[in-house]
């Protein structure tokens, strides 16, 4: 592990590039109460007495694509407020009234001309408030944290806004109840205030307060919104009840009562949101029911990892950031929502006559979430959640039982976070827990309490230009001497290695605890370079998949960033940048399993087509899971290179390629991934797309499976041309701001088809023909009528071992149908129509054949779903 810090290279390069910190005065806008007078109608028109109270405030400079420079048009605001709102009345100038553009979208869709209000009311300078108004009416809204990496869109709000074109250009009125807002007591306060500018045509954003492009984050540059004086708390009180009701249509099995066609449920629950205090907010849930969520994209993975799908469901999704703790890869985080309510883990063990109902996903009996800031910047988030036992009911020949498959189980999520140094620095915590309950014999192999924790901190200093950051975290489970076992031999953990010296199976084990960390040390702004230097590791025992997500342990890492980006427009560019990235990753063995470099280069031209391209060389390539509980396998030295490009974003008709190539030395394998976009926009209120994509993976070394010649193991491998195809269709049309009609469609089929089958020799051997062992036709017989290879290995004339012939063809199609009506603010009604088809095919097809016969010709599952829900604001 020598030599594989760069600290002493990005030490001696941070004074040559490191400029003198730009400190720019933040602007001040001093408001007004208006509490004896009339308060403005929401209409668009600005021309109510009541908004001269207050003067404007202006001198937007561009902030891109050429920063610090005049804008286009100018725009102005005014704020004034009461005991309940705050209000804006924002100007923008524009010659050419006939070509603002005035794009339709469902909330959160930031398209056409728009302005945007951003409202730091912690005055914390790491998270704010935005208000999108776009010139259609649109509005979109979210919750700023990280200091501008992450925005929220799933924070939905209540607040009103109207916009109106003249001859002058455009202007918007925007009401915000000060009950969706948090800030604290003070008799007079100063928020965070920035005013943000989309002038569409020319791609072109302003803004109030200057943030130069090289600025190390985007809430602590805001300009500072003074005259707040004797704000009434506002204790908000949200009740929002729902009734859905549901039809299932589906294929009728003969003999199957579970299955006689249809299936119907009438449901309801109630949501509500209680402020605590002011900074303090108490979110609840009811039986929740997430029938209008968009299915989880089709996917398959032959590396037998699990596979991660965002969230989407609306209670988990809002305020989320609070509760992350992400560590290491993207993927891994000690929370990881989608585990409640997650599909039933066990299953019973049945006879062959027997028929079984398995429930589909596992009941949320409630849930509750409380969260916020307070003004001594302690920031708090505590989430409960209580699942249902889940029974699959069971008929033999006409008698019915019921076996538990999901034990009641309680989940608990705390995190707590305190800045300090004038908000420069942080401090925090996390702590999980996961407790089930009355668990049967049959669900051993669950873990009875699952709990996780860390702390994190971050420090910045020379104007936040240059941070440190760092985490620690740990875990504990346990459960039966089963579960515990079954948990050491998962992909995650491989204890059962037979080359592993640091790690061994102890089948009496009725625990297991593990840690992680990370160290960061890196430069986010004050000039043209950036850089990044650190280090993780997470120990073999580490286990957070209870409540958390964590594909692989037993790893440290060592990553250095250097990146170049560029703050101006320059000759053909709008934006340039280039990125060299470097690590290296070791088990705790000091198996050296990856070397890694690769660069990248992006830019932005003058008529806002965009490119990124990149690529690299590892030249250190080993897998601990490639063998799936067998010894360490090396993959040969590989090259990889990728190409992204963007036509205009703005155009009614846009394009997008995104393609990525990659091969292993000697041809062990290759990895080609290409995935298109097509959008076409033909009217403001209508937009269609279709991305289909296309993957191809031949490998030399596909696993198979483990099998037993003479006591001693052997691991199968094979060629495998192994292809996938899909397309993503979507139609959005907005009848107006408040009713939509959206649709998604994806046809998938992945196809695989082994041949050259094999065992490992020498898994870690240099050439890759010394690797493995071809079986020659003498050795391997395929049983056409069973669908069994046998192995006759010593040519003794006596089968070996088999197994079962690997090859697959997968076909699926999932499609949401939604209407949604936000009838009154904060009230929707939900029709659905969902279908989904799924179907294994002959793999001898063709991918478009495979298509064509798995899905046309299908009865597929329909669902068909009505939710109401009201919003009482009391």
């Amino acid at each position: 592990m020598r030599n594989i810090f760069l600290l002493p290279v990005l030490l001696f390069l941070a004074p040559m590039y490191d400029l003198d910190a730009q400190i720019i005065e933040k602007k001040k806008y001093m408001t007004m109460s208006i509490a004896q007078e009339q308060p403005p109608e929401i209409d668009g028109n600005i021309d109510e007495p009541v908004w001269e109270m207050v003067e404007w405030g202006g001198d937007f400079i561009e902030y891109s694509p050429d920063e610090n420079t005049q804008p286009s048009f100018q725009t102005k605001f005014k704020v004034i407020y009461d005991a309940k709102y705050l209000y804006f009345a924002i100007r923008a100038f524009d010659s050419a009234s006939d070509s603002i553009v005035r794009r339709m979208g469902r909330r959160d869709t930031f398209d056409g001309d728009w302005v945007e209000v951003n409202i730091d009311s912690y005055h914390d300078l790491r998270t704010a408030f935005s208000f999108t108004a776009t010139v259609a009416g649109v509005r979109g809204d979210e919750f700023i944290s990280n200091n501008g990496s992450s925005w929220d869109a799933s924070w939905s709000p209540i607040w009103m806004t109207k916009t109106q074109i003249d001859d002058e250009g455009w202007t918007a009125e925007i009401k915000i109840p000060l009950s969706q807002l948090r800030f604290n007591g003070d008799a007079e306060q100063v928020w965070g205030l920035q005013v943000h500018r989309r002038f569409f045509r020319n791609e072109e954003r302003s803004l109030w307060q200057r943030i130069p492009q090289d600025a190390p984050g985007w809430v602590s540059e805001f300009g500072e919104l003074h005259g707040l004086k004797n704000l009434t708390p506002q204790k908000q009180l949200e009740v929002q009840p729902f009734t859905v009701t549901q039809l299932k249509t589906y294929e009728q099995e003969e003999g199957n009562p579970f299955r006689d066609g249809s299936d119907f449920t009438l449901n309801g629950g109630v949501d509500a949101k209680v402020g605590i205090t002011n900074d303090l907010t108490l979110d609840l849930t009811v039986n929740p029911d997430f029938g209008q969520v968009e299915a989880d994209p089709s996917a398959i993975a032959l590396d037998g990892f699990q596979i991660f799908f965002r969230e989407q469901r609306p209670f988990f999704v809002e305020n989320k950031n609070i509760f992350d703790f992400q560590f290491s890869h993207a993927s891994d985080n000690l929370f990881y929502s989608r585990r409640i309510g997650r599909n039933p883990q066990g299953y019973p063990n049945t006879s062959g006559n027997a028929y079984v109902d398995q429930p589909s996903k596992t009941t949320i009996l409630g849930a509750a979430k409380f969260s916020g800031k307070t003004k001594n910047g302690w920031s708090i988030g505590v989430m409960e959640s209580l699942t249902a036992k889940e029974f699959a009911e069971i008929d033999v020949n006409g008698t019915r039982n019921k076996e538990l498959v999901e034990p009641l189980t309680n989940y608990f999520v705390g995190r707590l976070q305190k800045d300090f140094n004038q908000n420069n620095s942080y401090i925090g915590g996390v702590v999980t827990a996961v407790n089930r309950f009355d668990m049967p014999e049959s669900l051993n192999f669950l873990h009875t309490d699952a709990y996780s924790g860390g702390l994190d901190f971050k420090h910045q200093w020379n104007n936040r230009n240059y941070y440190l950051t760092g985490y620690s975290v740990f875990s504990q489970v346990k459960g039966s001497p089963e579960a515990i076992a079954a948990t050491q031999n998962t992909l995650t953990h491989l204890f059962q290695r037979p080359d592993a010296g640091h790690v061994s199976v102890d089948s009496t084990r009725t625990s297991l605890a593990g840690t992680g960390g990370k160290l960061e040390y890196g430069k986010v702004g004050g000039g043209n370079l950036r850089y990044t230097i650190g280090a993780f590791w997470k120990s073999p025992e580490l286990e957070i998949n209870d409540i958390g997500f964590l594909r692989q342990t037993d790893e440290f890492r060592q990553y250095n960033t250097v990146e170049y980006r560029s703050t101006r427009q320059t000759g053909h560019f709008r934006r340039a940048g280039g990125t060299f990235s470097y690590f290296n990753s070791f088990d705790f063995d000091g198996n050296r399993n990856r070397t890694q470099y690769q660069f990248g280069a992006d830019a932005t031209f003058l008529n806002n087509w965009s490119f990124d391209i990149g690529g690299g060389h590892i030249p250190a390539n080993y897998r601990n899971a490639w063998l799936q509980g067998g010894p360490r396998f090396r993959l040969s030295r590989e090259n990889f290179a990728w190409f992204i490009a963007n036509t205009d974003r703005r155009k009614k008709l846009r394009f997008s390629a995104d393609l990525l190539y990659s091969e292993g030395k000697q041809n062990h394998f290759t990895i080609m991934e290409f995935t298109g976009g097509i959008t076409y926009q033909p009217s403001n209120a209508l937009t269609v797309s279709l991305s289909p994509q296309f993957a191809r993976y031949p490998h030399k070394t596909q696993y198979v499976t483990e099998t037993d010649f003479n006591g001693e193991p052997r691991y199968i491998t094979s060629e495998i041309d192994n292809k996938s195809l899909s397309a993503a269709f979507r139609i959005n049309y907005t009848i107006n701001p408040n009713l939509t009609i959206q649709y998604y469609g994806q046809p998938f089929i992945a196809r695989g088809r082994y041949s050259n089958f094999n065992y490992i020799t020498n898994p870690t051997a240099d050439n890759l023909i010394d690797r493995y062992q071809l079986y020659d036709e003498n050795q391997i017989t395929m049983q056409p009528d069973s669908g069994i290879y046998e192995v006759d290995e010593n040519l003794d004339g006596n089968v070996d071992y088999s197994f079962d012939d690997p090859d697959f063809s997968l076909v699926e199609f999932r499609s949401n149908l939604v209407l949604r009506w936000e009838y009154i603010p904060g009230s929707e009604l939900f029709l659905v129509w969902s279908q989904g088809i799924s179907n294994f095919l002959d793999p001898t097809l063709g991918l478009t054949r495979g298509l064509e016969s798995g899905i046309f010709g299908q009865k597929p599952e329909n669902i068909f779903l009505m939710k109401l829900t009201y919003r009482l604001v009391l």
